[in-house]
């Protein structure tokens, strides 16, 4: 069977900057942002995931949250940014287990093989917006808007259950 675990939540940015403010943007969240749209690097308990030219969904440990706000006010007057925490706004659950992938694919319409380690991509689940990140070869992490969370929650148990009896 796949183990699915909603995972303790985080601080959770979205962060949009012109291509110019990438490097001081990098030197206050204390991480090299990816420019390749899908790529993820992260330092300690601080990740970015790049998910279009000029937008990265920047995730840190909860108590790291007033920092990471200061980290950016402090370069706003040189470098103009749009910072916007969405903490509350999704819930992420771990997928992992030998058949973590193909339990996604009941929801993900995309090649999973394309998802590669240390990658993550914006997508459907199901026709509900999520942010899908393959961590390992057999671990995943989606996340989901929290008022479609019951819906993604319910499809992937539903499934899983399917494959634990070999349908």
């Amino acid at each position: 069977m796949v183990e699915i675990t909603r995972l303790p939540e985080e601080a959770r940015f979205s962060f949009r900057v012109a291509a110019g403010g990438v490097a001081a943007a990098s030197k206050a969240f204390g991480v090299d942002l990816p420019t390749t749209i899908g790529g993820m690097a992260a330092n300690g308990s601080r990740r970015a995931l790049c998910l279009g030219p000029d937008e990265w969904q920047l995730d840190a440990a909860a108590s790291e949250r007033d920092a990471v706000v200061a980290a950016f006010a402090g370069i706003y007057a040189d470098t103009p940014h749009s910072l916007v925490e969405v903490t509350d706004r999704e819930f992420t659950y771990q997928i992992s287990g030998e058949q973590a992938e193909e339990l996604l694919t009941v929801g993900v319409p995309r090649d999973m093989a394309l998802v590669t380690v240390g990658s993550g991509t914006r997508t459907l689940f199901d026709t509900v917006p999520a942010i899908l990140v393959r961590e390992a070869d057999n671990r995943f992490t989606l996340s989901v808007w929290r008022s479609f969370a019951p819906h993604a929650e319910e499809l992937l148990h539903i499934a899983n259950k399917e494959f634990a009896a070999g349908l």
